[in-house]
């Protein structure tokens, strides 16, 4: 493991969302942060939805047809988390039916390349049309600007960012509670986020049905003194995203820490995804791509020996996000499969 390396609108509305909007969209004023929906018939406004720890959504927008972003302010995070969702067919806030969800998690820095966060999988590929005639809310947050999508261990102490707390108590307890999504829920993501989506998976049991990582470091503990590797990747993600910050924030130091680690490591987690269908997919041809294709090589390997089926899919190239919309639509029938 090497140390020395350095880092690297308008509102959209067709005439056929009015009724929809007469129900959902709705401005609260909070620090000039929030922009006002567009205007539809006069209704009842509706409450904003708040989590049990007082998150609350403080602002909705439409940036289209199905398309909705929604801004929380979120006492895990001590700032306004961000969050888009495309609507299903058939979508209302006041349907007597709920919807599956499928998380679709960002990555980080390294394989950044453009608009990141929760705007990151609408901005480079087609998953508004992928997704299009699924019955499952997609859900797509904000994961930090290292796209870690954890909890920050910050030397011990805890506290904010709590990404992982954020999503998986607060925005999740946000959503079933003001905009119909139901229990059952499938993850993927790209890079950092693939890691993420096992790792969630894993650490939460039950709450997802099936994940996916494409491109994922998947064996974060995998050290190679010669080469790029798992505790590298986590470094070059922070120092490009927050240059100058302390890495070791994130989960401690890989091995006076490794306890850690090892909690938020996939590979280390590979027996706790017993029942979740898993595809797994990475590329080659660079040293992150080399970091994801043998993290993600390891843990396949591993599930396989505990009897744990996965559909694996290494191919070439990768790191890139026209080759990871490919691997979301060869991974969505498992995704969203019964």
């Amino acid at each position: 493991m090497r140390r020395d390396r350095g880092g690297v609108a308008a509102v959209v509305l067709g005439t056929a969302l009015t009724g929809m909007l007469a129900a959902v969209a709705w401005s609260r004023a909070t620090a000039g942060s929030i922009a006002p929906a567009a205007p539809g018939p006069a209704s009842e406004p509706q409450p904003p939805a708040r989590a049990d720890d007082g998150a609350v959504v403080v602002g909705e927008w439409f940036r289209g047809a199905r398309t909705l972003d929604l801004a929380i302010r979120s006492p895990v995070l001590n700032e306004v988390g961000r969050v888009r969702l495309l609507l299903p067919p058939g979508w209302s806030p006041s349907a007597a039916r709920t919807w599956p969800t499928l998380w679709l998690l960002h990555g980080g820095p390294p394989h950044a390349g453009g608009p990141s966060g929760h705007a990151a999988w609408t901005s480079h590929t087609a998953v508004e049309r992928l997704t299009a005639d699924l019955d499952v809310l997609v859900v797509m947050p904000d994961g930090g600007r290292c796209g870690d999508h954890t909890d920050w261990w910050n030397h011990g102490l805890g506290g904010p960012p709590r990404w992982e707390t954020f999503h998986l108590a607060e925005l999740r307890q946000i959503l079933e509670r003001g905009y119909r999504a139901g229990p059952e829920g499938a993850v993927a993501g790209v890079s950092t986020g693939g890691r993420a989506a096992l790792a969630y998976a894993a650490r939460h049991p039950g709450l997802f049905r099936a994940a996916a990582s494409f491109s994922g470091p998947l064996h974060l503990l995998h050290t190679d003194p010669g080469r790029l590797d798992g505790p590298d990747l986590v470094r070059l993600a922070a120092e490009i995203a927050w240059p100058g910050a302390d890495w070791t924030r994130i989960w401690g130091d890989p091995v006076e820490q490794r306890l850690v680690w090892r909690q938020h490591n996939p590979y280390d987690l590979a027996g706790r995804l017993a029942g979740v269908r898993l595809y797994l997919s990475a590329g080659d041809g660079s040293p992150v791509e080399a970091v994801a294709r043998a993290g993600t090589s390891a843990l396949a390997g591993k599930l396989r020996k505990l009897g744990i089926p996965v559909t694996l899919h290494l191919h070439s190239g990768g790191g890139r996000w026209e080759t990871w919309e490919r691997e979301l639509r060869a991974a969505l029938p498992l995704l969203v499969g019964s």
